[in-house]
């Protein structure tokens, strides 16, 4: 089985004190709520006795004429000795009220509850989520992101149910359960015990449907993150299966996936369809042991008719919790489950953090210095070894090398995305583990070759929640990225909607944007990391040229397969396998005939060879037009 399923398939103590500790303290910010909903539920517990003790009252006082059993006294004093009276005041006088009063409790426990449950849900989101923008980029390249959001939706919605329908209504189980039981064994012990005999075979059965559905809802989790997986992946590359004509062959594959969480269900639901008749079945009996018998010991005189009715009605309330507290064995047992993972999660630490005394950076000026730097994503493949270099305030300096070198990697060490093993590197003289996250990288500002936009409008990508940028500064960005008449083209201009990831723009367009993003930030260091790569020729050289003025006395980092676009920086590092081979500018790179001026032949080569390769059927497409004399 994949990785990325062995958690969801662990389903854990159906009870763990540690983590029901950890989870109840979620709930002391609204404990005056959770104390209402328990005062509530315990007095609708006590309250569940209470209509058939009265229907026992009216039975054996007014319709059963052979027998006048004794009354409470307060109940003898309120109640009239006629019949009809008699009945009129306990239907209206203590019916009524009971059932109306027990249905006020049974609602506020569950408002209260509910919108407890609610508000824990939204205090752990924001615990998730928070903490989650603190991790380090290693987490993310260890763990996909379909288990993330499954941590924060499906295993978060698992603890509502827990807090709404399960810690609190198990007291109330529990207190209908101790009321009933007290009432039936105080009005006939023998009697409640030759009901009691039923319960060995309850527990036979619920065992069994525990057993059972503990196993289903395990293959139904490992299915549901399966269809999960397979969708997210199928959808974002449906055009490759478009392009290799592979739909009949990913749908017979979500065809088995969805087949299996389908088989899953049934097998839930054929347990469920034979518990709960199981059970009613099992409290019938127990009513038909409670006619024999208490009919037998009604006809005899040592027991009352209004008693062996009262115990019909008692079996069947008694048996309803006991299916409840079945149900929510199974909400108790994938919350310890849901929990476990996202307490997991919430404990990982945050291996890149600011410092307990951060340095300040009172005016930066942009000076960047590796030294010695070595780091690996994984020990022991070090993916840079012993870099050494600086990049004085205002200069341009270019990393090359082949893929694989290392080239965004000392970029990610820049921003501190990783930590290095080995070395130092200095941001105007500061280590820049010894400087606040924050303060360091407000400073820098980064394209990618792949640019990410969000949901939201053309404005809100480029501002990207910086509130002091301008509409005026927004506009002067897009305009120096040549995007200003495409935007101004549009409908509505800077307010156009950009959907997921930018669909609905080219990938040229969307790096446009990410240039406009970048100088709207109006950074001490500017990094392109293959910045220019979607766009055409021409819109190259207008960025280039709307850079050039903004490039003054600003440091720059670019990182570049195409040569042709670095010839001007000032310095160029080439990069080969983690370590730093050469640095000088272009021309002293070329008279070295080093590593560099391979890679630059090569590309002359590789030019040369695709212009030929263009003109050539040209020509023979076209062919000179021979002289008449030939």
């Amino acid at each position: 089985m994949p990785d990325g399923f062995h958690e969801e398939e662990v389903l854990g103590k159906a009870y763990d004190g540690r983590l029901m500790r950890r989870l109840l303290s979620y709930l002391r910010p609204y404990r005056r709520t959770v104390f209402f909903a328990l005062i509530a539920i315990f007095f609708y517990g006590i309250l569940q006795a209470v209509p058939p003790y009265l229907l026992k009252i009216e039975v054996d006082r007014y319709l059963d004429p052979t027998h006048r059993s004794p009354i409470p006294h307060f109940l003898g004093r309120l109640l009239s000795p006629k019949p009809a009276v008699g009945i009129a005041e306990l239907a209206f006088g203590f019916f009524l009220p009971t059932v109306l009063l027990t249905f006020i409790l049974q609602f506020a426990q569950t408002l209260a509850m509910q919108m407890v449950g609610q508000r824990v849900m939204y205090d752990l989101r924001k615990q998730i989520f928070s903490h989650l923008q603190r991790l380090e980029m290693s987490y993310f390249d260890r763990n996909p992101v379909g288990r993330m959001v499954t941590r924060v939706t499906a295993d978060v919605d698992v603890l509502n149910d827990l807090f709404a329908s399960g810690v609190v209504a198990i007291f109330g189980d529990f207190f209908t359960l101790l009321s009933i039981l007290a009432v039936m064994l105080s009005l006939s012990w023998k009697l409640a015990l030759l009901t009691f005999t039923v319960l060995p075979l309850i527990a036979l059965v619920t065992g069994a449907f525990r057993k059972a559905v503990r196993e289903s809802y395990r293959r139904i989790r490992i299915a549901i993150a399966r269809i999960n997986a397979y969708l997210q992946e199928h959808i974002t590359g449906m055009s490759v299966v478009q392009l290799f004509n592979h739909e009949e062959k990913s749908f017979e594959e979500f065809e088995r996936i969805n087949r299996s969480h389908m088989e899953a269900f049934k097998d839930s639901i054929m347990a469920y369809g034979l518990f709960y008749p199981a059970v009613e079945f099992l409290g019938v009996l127990a009513i038909a042991i409670i006619i024999y018998y208490g009919g037998g010991m009604a006809m005899l005189g040592t027991l009352t008719v209004g008693t062996a009715i009262a115990f019909i009605q008692y079996s069947q309330r008694f048996f309803r919790p006991i299916q409840d507290l079945s149900d929510k064995y199974n909400i108790l047992q994938s919350a310890m489950a849901s929990s476990e993972r996202i307490f997991k999660l919430l404990d990982t630490p945050t291996g890149i953090h600011d410092p307990v005394q951060p340095r300040p950076l009172a005016s930066p000026q942009g000076r960047v210095e590796f030294r010695q730097v070595s780091f690996a994503y994984r020990d022991p493949h070090r993916v840079i070894e012993n870099v050494s270099f600086t990049i004085e305030p205002g200069e341009t300096v270019a990393v090359v090398g082949h893929t694989g070198a290392g080239k965004t990697t000392l970029t990610s060490l820049l921003l501190r995305f990783y930590d290095i093993q080995e070395g130092r590197i200095l941001f105007d003289g500061e280590d820049i583990s010894q400087l606040r996250l924050r303060d360091l990288r407000r400073n820098f500002a980064v394209v990618l070759q792949d640019p990410f936009l969000f949901s939201g409008t053309i404005a809100s990508n480029i501002r990207l929640g910086t509130e002091t940028i301008t509409d005026a500064q927004v506009g002067e960005a897009a305009r120096r990225v040549n995007l200003l008449d495409f935007i101004e083209s549009l409908p509505e201009g800077f307010e156009e909607r950009v959907r997921e990831r930018g669909a609905t723009l080219s990938v040229g367009q969307k790096q446009l944007i990410a240039f406009a993003r970048a100088l709207a930030h109006d950074p001490r260091v500017l990094i392109l990391d293959e910045a220019t790569s979607s766009v055409d020729s021409e819109t190259e050289s207008q960025i280039r040229e709307g850079l050039r003025g903004l490039l003054e006395n600003r440091t720059a980092l670019i990182i570049a397969h195409r040569l042709s676009t670095i010839q001007s920086a000032s310095k160029i590092i080439v990069m080969h396998k983690g370590h730093l081979r050469e640095m000088g500018t272009h021309q002293e790179l070329l008279a070295r005939r080093g590593i560099y001026y391979k890679l630059y032949q090569l590309q002359y080569k590789d030019q040369e060879r695709a212009s030929v390769s263009v003109v050539a059927p040209a020509l023979q497409a076209d062919p000179e037009p021979q002289s008449a004399s030939s």
